[in-house]
């Protein structure tokens, strides 16, 4: 659950406006909060992030959750590209 400076729960529809303002402002393309979680699952696994770890970043109470739904497991291509993003990204 996500909170107001005041401590109530967002509305939903308020989160995702201001979600949206988020994303313009930084300048990033518009995705739905719940597609950053499955990114955020993938990024994790791709990273050799240990299940246990993952699963406790996105707050699952069942690690096949995390590793069924939320997760893809990538390529040797695909980590091999996210090392080279990571190389760029540092610098």
């Amino acid at each position: 659950m996500i909170t107001t400076t005041h401590g109530t729960p967002y509305e939903p529809r308020n989160f995702n406006r201001h979600f949206a303002a988020r994303c313009a402002r930084a300048g990033v393309r518009y995705s739905k909060v719940h597609d950053t979680r499955r990114t955020c699952a993938s990024l994790l696994v791709a990273l050799d992030v240990h299940p246990q770890v993952a699963m406790q970043i996105l707050r699952h109470s069942q690690i096949a959750v995390t590793m069924e739904v939320y997760s893809e497991v990538p390529s040797a291509t695909t980590r091999e590209a996210l090392k080279r993003l990571e190389v760029s990204l540092d610098g």
